[in-house]
């Protein structure tokens, strides 16, 4: 068993690096070169918030939250303190993974609903004080940001943009990866599973639900951060609730549990309203229709679902 999640590990791992580097032979100008950008990084996102939603079982509605706090992080070290880019972006990853510790414990002994509405209320405050707090935020006519600067390279380029986004994906994936093999992954899974039964063996259910809410908001806040040197500029906007929901909807539509499903469902819902400009006023109601019709018949997520069927018809053969 051990070696077939390894083989598919690795298997998994060489597909998506051959896939990111055959990628840009077919993009034929800089706006392509812009799209994939935003799949990685939501992707990125989605692979650490699968960590908590997938495999520890719990909701966040406000993720959004985190990868905004990024983002005004390194703008706000970067633009008006001083700090170096990268300085500034590990500063902001490690405030977000302490402010994300406070916040969860808490947080995370509510089920359901409950938590549901608790982590959506962090998004909204994180949006209201962005808004207000224009003395360091710019307030809603946003904040410049400075030009993310890696070993005296300023990374101004779209193919440069799209290859460090990659690396980031990459290393993404693996971290994941590891983490869900490790000790703590199968940790989670079992609170997951049956957590009653899991506290009876000695498993603290909570101190791995908390952990992996941090690790979640720390990927989202390195995001943030890349996002904000990316575009020179950010606004408040990029904490709403819309941005929160769009993340957990990429999560389940690829799969829940699945690290992979996570980066195809990033990949999906950031092409698909690309995709259906063409149906210009019933562009809703076709993705709408689309994303009931892959639940309704893929109840568990593409790459899940997808996986079974395989297996379905390979046994079917036998």
């Amino acid at each position: 068993m051990t070696t077939k999640l390894m083989n598919a590990r690795f298997g998994g791992m060489a597909v998506l690096s051959l896939v990111l580097a055959l990628a840009p032979l077919g993009f034929a100008n800089a706006y392509y070169y812009d799209v994939a950008v935003t799949v990685l990084f939501n992707a990125v996102i989605c692979v650490g918030l699968n960590l908590l939603i997938g495999y520890g079982g719990q909701i966040s509605l406000g993720h959004g939250a985190f990868f905004a706090l990024g983002a005004y992080g390194s703008a706000i070290a970067t633009s008006r303190w001083g700090f170096a880019p990268l300085t500034a972006m590990a500063a902001s990853a490690v405030i977000v993974g302490l402010a994300a510790f406070v916040v969860a414990r808490p947080i995370l002994r509510l089920k359901g609903h409950y938590l549901a509405m608790a982590t959506l209320g962090i998004g909204m405050i994180v949006h209201i004080v962005l808004k207000t707090e224009a003395h360091w935020t710019g307030g809603p006519d946003g904040l410049s940001v400075d030009p993310l600067v890696v070993a005296g390279i300023t990374v101004a380029t779209d193919r440069q943009w799209y290859w460090l986004s990659a690396a980031v994906l990459m290393l993404a994936v693996w971290l994941a990866l590891n983490i869900v093999q490790s000790p703590v992954g199968r940790a989670l899974r079992a609170g997951h599973g049956a957590e009653i039964g899991a506290r009876v063996v000695g498993i603290d259910t909570t101190h791995y639900k908390v952990l992996m809410f941090v690790v979640s908001a720390v990927f989202a806040s390195v995001v943030g951060s890349l996002f904000a040197h990316k575009n020179g500029f950010i606004t408040p906007d990029i904490a709403s609730f819309h941005r929160s929901i769009e993340l957990v909807t990429m999560v389940v539509l690829g799969g829940m549990a699945s690290i992979f499903g996570s980066v195809i469902g990033a990949l999906i819902l950031t092409l698909l309203p690309q995709m259906l400009t063409a149906f210009d006023d019933y562009e809703a109601m076709v993705f709408g229709a689309i994303m009931m019709g892959t639940m309704i018949f893929m109840p568990k997520g593409l790459l899940p679902s997808l996986r079974v069927a395989v297996k379905k018809k390979l046994g079917q053969r036998s």
